[in-house]
């Protein structure tokens, strides 16, 4: 009888995790195709940025500060905050990632919204934890179906706000509420990412409650708003005693040297912040009233892109539009995976970029629909 051979095995739960699927890059016959499924800056990235990751170029055989000390005094010193309770990232993602680790421990759970940024429930599933999922109504988060999953196992809460891939987003009074509803145990993680594109006057993002509060972190990436996401930069705000647990796990010189002096130059770059914003604003709205105005649902957005439903009653599903789209040379992000099939996410583009996905959809919503 032939034994059967020992195999390394995964932890339990590993292999039942679905991968994270970004959104697509290419689009068939195409040799540089549009690209709105990702929320990048259409405008690239600052200039003083770019400079600054090709003079790192110069050190490419040194290790980068495994602190990051200079990126860690130009955001403190941007947001008013204190350096030794920031956390570095490669990404925010990987901050999400660390939390988790921190954390939790088999039989814990997080809580999120149903449309929950993917990344939270990786990193909790990863460390043998239940991911407790949070009614949206109206696409938004709610505070009372958030508590309403909160146990004595809980010890994370994830709320993006705005939030992804809905664009919604909830009040300060809200997030002071949540804070409020929660145990002293349970860390609240705000998620900033698109946190820069919202000028709503309800809005915050937490980061004066977070000065004075011993469960709650903040955080915001450079992907966004800077344009670097190729550099996968991310910080967070976080109580004192959260950053060092933190801080004793996470990987040294996990953010690298051309990263740490790209997202420098970057955060002083106020003017291609200023119209980075400024494109968004312009054009956000007009994408709202032309999709309208097609007879397409937008849910209210307050980050770079939106969230557009394809009602099934009238024959058109999203995930036809995408493909036609994806034949016009025109990248959309189908979102089916968050639990939304009948919608798609488009970010904002160029003045010449909107207008062609209006024209596109128009021209999709006149063909005679399938079966």
């Amino acid at each position: 009888m032939t034994a059967t051979p020992l195999l390394p095995t995964p932890r339990p739960g590993i292999l039942d995790i679905t991968p994270y699927k970004p959104g697509k890059a290419s689009a068939e016959g195409f040799a540089n195709p549009v690209k709105l499924s990702a929320n990048e800056n259409i405008l690239g990235c600052s200039p003083l940025a770019r400079d600054a990751f090709l003079q790192a170029g110069e050190v490419l055989a040194q290790y980068p500060d495994g602190r990051g000390n200079a990126l860690r005094a130009a955001v403190a010193e941007r947001y008013r905050l204190e350096p030794e309770r920031l956390i570095l990232g490669c990404g925010t993602d990987e901050i999400f990632a660390l939390l988790n680790q921190t954390y939790l421990t088999a039989g814990d759970n997080i809580v999120q919204g149903q449309y929950g940024f993917g990344a939270y429930a990786i990193g909790a599933r990863a460390n043998q934890a239940e991911v407790r999922l949070a009614a949206e109504p109206d696409y938004r988060i709610d505070v009372d179906a958030i508590l309403e999953q909160v146990d004595e196992r809980t010890r994370l809460v994830f709320i993006a706000n705005p939030a992804n891939p809905t664009g919604t987003f909830i009040s300060l009074t809200e997030v002071e509420r949540l804070h409020v509803g929660l145990p002293g145990n349970v860390l609240l993680v705000l998620d900033g990412a698109y946190a820069e594109f919202n000028t709503d006057p309800t809005f915050s993002d937490g980061m004066d409650l977070a000065r004075s509060a011993d469960n709650i972190v903040v955080t915001h990436t450079f992907s966004k708003l800077h344009g670097l996401a190729a550099l996968r930069v991310g910080w967070a705000y976080a109580p004192a005693a959260v950053a060092d647990a933190v801080d004793r796990i996470r990987l040294p010189f996990n953010t690298s040297i051309a990263g740490q002096a790209a997202a420098i130059a970057a955060l002083g770059d106020e003017d291609f912040q200023a119209r980075s914003l400024a494109l968004v604003e312009q054009w956000r709205p007009w994408l709202i009233q032309q999709l309208g105005g097609l007879g397409l649902e937008t849910v209210p957005s307050t980050g770079n892109f939106l969230l557009v439903g394809f009602p099934r009653s009238g024959g058109r599903i999203a995930a036809e539009a995408e493909a036609f789209l994806a034949g016009r040379g025109l990248i959309v992000r189908g979102v089916a995976g968050y639990g939304l099939p009948d919608h798609l996410r488009i970010t904002v583009g160029l003045e010449a970029h909107n207008r062609a996905v209006i024209d596109a959809l128009a021209d999709f919503l006149q063909r005679p629909a399938a079966g």
